[in-house]
């Protein structure tokens, strides 16, 4: 349960540092123990047991430690998904080494200034990056090594390509008797040691180095052992969609599952809608990691076409079948998932009302975190069999949480929070670390929120993207777009401002828009507009609605990147 709510603060007494051990010990102790066990596999390729990935970390290591790495140097890691970017990763953290994860989706001119950023040593790629990026554009690099089969793309190191094209004969040198579980042995870390750098890629547009030290991978860690490491057996099998270069599919889907002993799957291709669908069927994961909108899609297209037809709301309106109806919808919708998973967690962007309200009715196993990238990445999260819908849940272990607020239970105001998962700053950016983390600790996150008596936390939306109503008022634009989400023929919303006006751009639904001259599909917006206008307050009324030929664009974490639409 939560614990208890006092004025403005969600209170943790836990937040003494005395209790962190080491985060390597975690990867080294799973190592051991799971020895013989499936670890990671390629959707639809290979599998490494953990003996096999033990064996390709120490071949990196070799590697490292042979073309004169050093402890603390910069490693940087840009792919897809894969079992051998989680290779790279583990053998760059337990090496000492510090690594810079790097989303794939970012075009060539981001890799390259933040591998220049971050001065990075090394830079691992998937066989998609490799063809992008142009090594002339990072001229301190002193090696580019392909991930799918470790091989050299470029070096400009004797000792590198050395190290590489005897890699066997070392390793084999070094355990003339085979390696075996008493040659793991990791690098110990200490708790304000930098571990990664990992870049937001948020909806300003500016991408800042976020240094995360090993005590914030050991909090969030260390939280879901805690909380779900008796819900999600070792042995278990998990499917990683998110990418493990955004801090929450690499915390929860990957450092969790592979800690816990679990079988990781990746999906190292495009993950289509069909390709997610499939590999749920197949995969069976004993736990769901997902941002709101692969959830919104399968209920939006697969479940409410069902669920609201006439005799289906017929059926839920008679209590004595609803009951029954309920439980056989939630059901169809628990298989979906693959039928196995102790609970979904919703996290990264906001999840829609109307989603959340219809599966919190039919008893569906979902809860919604909270977290920042600041923060490596959870700040809240709840059970749940304790949810409380519309919330984020309250305060994780070790860390505490305030609104920044004189009413905080009604009156919207900052989020900020304090403890073990928080940052050590924005490398070589100390304005705007003193902007985030004030001189108490507190790091400011941005975001809009109240709190309850439990201490459940209500988001409101961003400070950045709250606009003023012509008579001053706070217009939350995030709340509108919402509603707007659920009504017909609306794929997705953004709330923009024309000087005193707002104004929706619109994406339609394009599987249901084909239907529809344009003609037709602008009247279906007016009526939209005046439903939704009959809802509002008249100073966050929308006075025009403008269709959008394409989809917005977004970050990895499907939040529409609000900064491009703003004129």
């Amino acid at each position: 349960m939560c614990r208890k709510h006092y004025t403005f603060a969600q209170s943790n007494k836990n937040c003494a540092m005395n209790t962190v051990t080491s985060f390597n010990q975690y990867i080294q102790d799973a190592i051991v123990k799971n020895w013989d066990a499936d670890a990671l596999t390629d959707y639809q390729g290979a599998t490494l047991q953990f003996h096999d990935v033990a064996r390709k970390i120490e071949k990196l290591h070799i590697a490292f430690q042979n073309c004169g790495l050093q402890k603390g140097d910069k490693i940087a890691i840009c792919g897809r998904n894969s079992a051998h970017w989680a290779v790279a990763f583990l053998a760059t953290l337990t090496y000492g080494a510090v690594a810079v994860p790097i989303l794939h989706e970012f075009n060539a001119e981001q890799i390259h200034n933040i591998v220049n950023h971050s001065e990075a040593r090394v830079l691992f790629v998937g066989d998609f990056v490799a063809n992008e990026i142009d090594p002339e554009q990072m001229p301190h690099l002193e090696g580019i090594i392909n991930l799918p089969d470790f091989s050299l793309m470029l070096s400009r190191s004797e000792r590198l390509t050395y190290a590489r094209e005897h890699l066997n004969m070392m390793f084999g040198s070094k355990y003339p008797m085979a390696f075996r579980k008493e040659h793991v042995d990791y690098h110990k870390d200490q708790p304000d040691e930098l571990a990664l750098i990992n870049y937001t890629s948020g909806t300003t547009g500016f991408s800042k180095g976020v240094m995360l030290p090993y005590r914030a991978l050991w909090g969030n860690l260390h939280f879901c052992m805690e909380r779900l490491g008796n819900r999600v057996k070792s042995g278990s099998q998990l499917l990683d969609i998110l990418p493990m270069a955004h801090m929450y599919g690499l915390a929860i889907e990957f450092i969790f599952g592979f800690c816990n002993g679990c079988h990781l799957f990746f999906l190292n291709r495009l993950p289509s809608p069909s390709l997610i669908a499939q590999a749920f069927t197949e995969v069976k994961p004993a736990l769901v990691v997902s941002v709101p909108l692969i959830i919104e899609k399968i209920i939006r297209k697969k479940v409410f076409p069902i669920t609201q037809t006439q005799r289906m709301k017929l059926l839920l309106a008679m209590p004595v079948v609803s009951k029954k109806v309920k439980e056989r919808i939630c059901q169809q919708v628990y298989e979906a998932f693959g039928g196995q998973a102790y609970e979904v967690i919703v996290g990264g962007a906001p999840l829609s009302k109307e989603v959340e309200s219809f599966l919190v009715d039919i008893g569906f196993p979902i809860t919604v975190g909270y977290g920042t990238t600041e923060c490596a990445p959870l700040i809240s999260y709840r059970d749940w069999h304790e949810f409380a819908p519309g919330s984020c849940g309250c305060a994780i272990d070790n860390m505490e949480v305030r609104i920044m607020s004189n009413d905080p239970y009604n009156e919207a105001g900052e989020i900020v929070t304090r403890g073990v998962n928080v940052m050590l700053g924005y490398y070589k950016n100390d304005e705007a670390t003193r902007q985030a983390i004030d001189s108490t600790g507190w790091y400011h996150t941005g975001d809009l929120g109240t709190m309850d008596s439990e201490g459940n936390i209500f988001i409101r939306g961003r400070i950045k993207n709250m606009l003023l109503g012509a008579n001053g008022q706070n217009v939350y634009p995030e709340e509108i777009e919402d509603r707007l989400n659920s009504m017909p023929m609306v794929s997705e919303s953004l709330i923009v401002q024309d000087g005193e006006k707002l104004v929706a751009l619109v994406y339609p639904d394009k599987d249901e828009a084909v239907n529809f001259d344009n003609e037709a599909l602008h009247a279906i917006m007016e009526q939209n507009r005046d439903d939704i206008n009959a809802t509002l307050p008249a100073y966050s009324r929308i006075s025009r609605i403008v269709l959008q030929d394409e989809e917005f664009q977004k970050t990895p974490k499907k939040s529409i990147k609000r900064y491009l639409y703003q004129a």
